[in-house]
């Protein structure tokens, strides 16, 4: 195959996915802004919460 071809080829799939993904980012956008979907966001009060067993490791690990 002729190596212009195949950058062809791969600049047109290129175009393509990024054509689809611009089409996805748009449904969610608008999704989001019509309440379909909502965001989420991180528990009140979860910013420095450790698990109990994560608090018993020691505070360093071997190593020079």
């Amino acid at each position: 195959m002729n190596r212009n071809v195949v950058i062809v080829i791969v600049l047109v799939v290129l175009v393509l996915l990024t054509a689809v993904q611009a089409i996805q980012l748009s449904s969610l956008k608008t999704s989001i802004a019509t309440g379909k979907v909502s965001v989420g966001s991180a528990p009140a009060g979860s910013g420095n919460s450790l698990p109990s067993n994560v608090n018993d490791l020691p505070s360093m690990v071997g190593g020079c």
